[in-house]
């Protein structure tokens, strides 16, 4: 079986799976059955010292549900921890007593004074944590205090934190980066510049769930006002994969050790992680759903799938797919693909003859022979992928490559090399 123990920054623990700053990391009790579970490491929730954290005593969560009610997304108004601080340190040195193994990293987030970082951070070290992850992403009510996002969407900010932390901290410094930015390169290279031992991505995107449909505002609402808050969960994940990958595959920015964090719910969400740069994980809102057991399938997955691919170490597996990014223009035009429809498989429920009738290109037969039937038409297609991303049955519509015989648009013979693609609907670059 593959080993899935974990070095990150020189920080081992028995596998690359961290529970995030969270609720979920609020206490000792809560870390303690996640570490009894078997996660491999917590970061604990945010510490600060601001003594007016005060947190809503009402609905704190608001979730963003798929059609069978399964949380695809999460939403959180919940400020950094409102415990005070000595409890914390005490806790935290306990547990680092208790678990040895397990890695124990102290999330902080501290006024942009230097003389704030140099009380606060060897006070924290102090408690044995294996290092630091700076909070420059919360997006709500600490932001509007001048730290969280406020912070993360300023480089100069994020450099001039950063350097605060690394001249007071023995142990590594990790910078957890915001995604409420049009671009993650600035904040990755400031981080980078100022010395961070590593950054960890993303922190909740600023959003607003829904209405209330009876009163007509906003939900969740304390005594009638609510604020924006923090998403997370599945529907982030593909936001965080875009960040991750474009600091992974950006030169000045390649080196630099990832702690991947975003809709991590099952080991293919750590394998999407993982391939794309990313060194290790953290995972926060699946385990506020499921609860700490779902660490059992996150590492029987995770181990069966780098069996299959013959590796041996979750180092293996990081980065794998980062050359595969590239950006638009450089994609290869000349490549040919079609749907096709496996017949056995077919429930025939229309779905694909309908989106495609309506909304693309028309490719998709309803009927042959006067009965009920669905193929796609070659001529016609033109490779999107819509009727494979809506079809309910997995595996039924694939996309294949064109490698041979004859291309039905030209009447040529064509290859996914040699393709004369230059006059396809779908070439931006065909003559006019």
């Amino acid at each position: 079986m593959a080993d899935l123990s974990s070095e990150f920054l020189g920080i081992k623990s028995p596998n690359p799976f961290w529970l995030a700053s969270a609720p979920p990391t609020d206490k000792a009790y809560n870390v303690n059955r996640a570490f009894e579970a078997g996660w491999g490491g917590a970061v604990w929730k945010t510490l600060g010292e601001d003594p007016h954290v005060v947190n809503v005593n009402g609905p704190r969560y608001a979730a963003n549900y798929g059609n069978d009610r399964r949380v695809i997304g999460f939403n959180n108004i919940e400020l950094i921890t409102d415990r005070p601080l000595d409890v914390n340190l005490k806790e935290m040195r306990q547990i680092k007593r208790d678990w040895p193994d397990r890695a124990l990293v102290a999330s902080v987030m501290l006024a942009m004074e230097e003389k704030v970082w140099a009380r606060l951070i060897p006070m924290i070290e102090d408690t044995g944590i294996d290092a630091f992850e700076l909070n420059f992403g919360c997006p709500h009510g600490m932001s509007e205090r001048g730290m969280g996002a406020a912070v993360g969407q300023v480089p100069e900010y994020i450099q001039m934190a950063t350097e605060w932390a690394r001249k007071y901290a023995s142990v590594p410094v990790i910078v957890k980066l915001t995604p409420n930015v049009t671009n993650i390169l600035p904040p990755a290279r400031a981080a980078k510049a100022a010395g961070a031992d590593a950054v960890s991505l993303i922190n909740t995107i600023n959003s607003i769930m829904r209405v209330d449909y009876d009163s007509l505002t906003m939900y969740p609402s304390t005594d009638g006002m609510g604020s924006h808050g923090g998403y997370c969960g599945p529907g982030a994940k593909p936001i965080a994969l875009h960040m991750i990958a474009e600091i992974a595959r950006t030169p000045d920015t390649a080196d630099i050790p990832i702690s991947g964090i975003g809709g991590i719910t099952d080991w293919r969400d750590a394998v999407d992680h993982l391939a794309l740069g990313a060194h290790n994980v953290q995972v926060c809102t699946a385990v506020m759903v499921y609860g700490f057991k779902i660490i059992d399938d996150l590492l029987d997955g995770l181990s069966n799938f780098l069996d299959e691919k013959g590796m041996t170490r979750v180092s293996d597996l990081v980065g794998k797919a980062v050359p595969s990014v590239t950006d638009w223009q450089y994609l290869n035009l000349n490549h040919i693909e079609k749907a096709s429809i496996n017949q056995h498989l077919c429930i025939s429920c229309g779905r694909c003859h309908v989106v495609c009738e309506d909304v693309s290109h028309q490719a998709i037969t309803h009927s042959v022979a006067g009965k009920r039937h669905f193929e796609v038409l070659d001529e016609a297609c033109v490779g999107c992928n819509l009727c494979v991303s809506i079809c309910p049955v997995e595996g039924c519509i694939t996309m294949q490559p064109l490698t041979g015989g004859v291309d039905p648009r030209t009447g040529k013979p064509v290859s996914n090399e040699k393709a004369d693609w230059t006059m396809h609907p779908a070439n931006p670059l065909r003559e006019r």
